[in-house]
């Protein structure tokens, strides 16, 4: 019999949701996994736990004011604790680690991804804010060091799977598939008095309150086309957003003999996760499993562009390209905060996206520090513009 080798591994954002489920999946194959290291922004009691059923040789806490507290919880393991977004980065490109996990949630996982990448690390990438915020950095890199992105996101694995049937040439579409979320028949008049409680209860996942947010204003759908043309290397014209309330297609690929290949499953994240832990195998697993006899009906329709704005900006943003798209992934994150805080409506989320990407001078062919530099002006203006609704 051969013997199994263990990957070594990393997880970033080992706390979110993402984070939970890779470790929920690594815990049932313990015989082929060495988690080297765990890190998360802010949740020392959960990471504590981690740790002490992990065993990683290094943790991180990005918040650099609670590394004391998590160094204190753990002090009776030998575990280096390290703190701060550098950490983050080093654990990124750990010596050793062939496979790293990027589940931090927002922009602040790019420099992570980016340090993946430039080691020739093989990157299961569920921080899809990595690539919409700096997608033209990576093709050079990856271009180098010989590095792999794997995606994470269900629309994006769907995608990357159903490619895999066909050659890049033979594409005609890509078809990203969206719940709609709990506002798709919602009536129009009364999206002013939506509340974050309401907009919190997605019909089909369970996911984080800015994710879920996303969701319901159909910006998350919108940085899946960015990103899915910075992964992919497709033009923008080349992609469509279907809503599919079901959630049982995740996406699906047509090919120039007019083949269209899904991809479908139950929603359950364990199943992306778990393809991208083992790939280029598959292995045996219940996530996601469906009864396709119990399928009574699979729908789909074309977004209202005017009740989802937000994913009529991303189009426009994902043709821009260069620095729009950091501009419209940090205005979003801080018009998703305003509207948690209860500071603005449902509706100024998507008007704060478009007032902010409309103000910003875009570089077409940027540097990481344009990219930066464009996340924090936006982050500034969409404040602003926040502040003064």
């Amino acid at each position: 019999m051969d013997t199994v080798v263990k990957r070594d591994i990393v997880i970033l954002g080992s706390t979110g949701s993402i984070g939970r489920s890779t470790l929920e999946v690594v815990a049932k194959h313990r015989e082929r996994f060495n988690v080297r290291a765990l890190a998360a922004h802010s949740n020392i009691e959960l990471l504590a736990q981690q740790c002490r059923e992990f065993l990683p040789d290094v943790v991180c806490i990005v918040d650099k004011t609670r590394g004391a507290q998590l160094e204190s919880n753990l002090k009776d393991l030998s575990i280096d604790v390290v703190a701060g977004e550098e950490g983050l980065v080093n654990l990124a490109s750990l010596t050793g680690a062939d496979l790293i996990i990027n589940a931090v949630v927002g922009a602040a996982g790019l420099r992570a991804s980016l340090a993946a990448v430039e080691c020739g690390k093989c990157l299961a990438l569920a921080n899809k804010e990595s690539l919409v915020a700096g997608g033209p950095l990576f093709p050079p890199l990856i271009q180098k060091s010989g590095a792999t992105i794997l995606p994470i996101d269900s629309e994006h694995s769907a995608i990357w799977q159903a490619l895999g049937t066909g050659k890049k040439e033979e594409l005609r579409k890509i078809i990203i598939t969206a719940s709609g979320g709990p506002f798709r028949d919602y009536p129009l008049e009364k999206f002013d008095d939506i509340t974050p409680e309401q907009a919190l209860k997605h019909p089909t996942w369970q996911m984080g309150r800015k994710i879920t947010i996303d969701s319901a204003t159909l910006a998350n759908k919108g940085l899946e086309v960015i990103e899915a043309v910075a992964l992919f290397q497709v033009p923008v014209e080349k992609i469509e957003v279907v809503i599919h309330p079901q959630s049982i297609v995740h996406s699906m690929v047509e090919f120039v003999d007019s083949s269209i290949i899904a991809q479908l499953s139950s929603p359950d994240m364990r199943l992306p996760i778990t393809y991208a832990l083992f790939w280029p195998q598959r292995v045996e697993s219940e996530f996601g499993k469906l009864e396709m006899s119990r399928l009574n009906m699979l729908t789909f329709e074309p977004p209202d562009l005017n009740r989802f704005e937000a994913l009529k900006t991303a189009f426009e943003i994902a043709a821009t390209g260069g620095t729009a798209p950091a501009v419209f992934n940090a205005a979003n994150e801080v018009a998703v905060s305003a509207f948690l805080d209860g500071q603005i409506r449902f509706t100024q989320i998507a008007r704060i996206i478009k007032e902010t990407v409309d103000k910003i001078k875009v570089v077409s062919t940027p540097t990481l520090d344009d990219i930066l530099e464009a996340d924090d002006l936006a982050r500034k203006t969409a404040t602003r513009i926040a502040d003064s609704m």
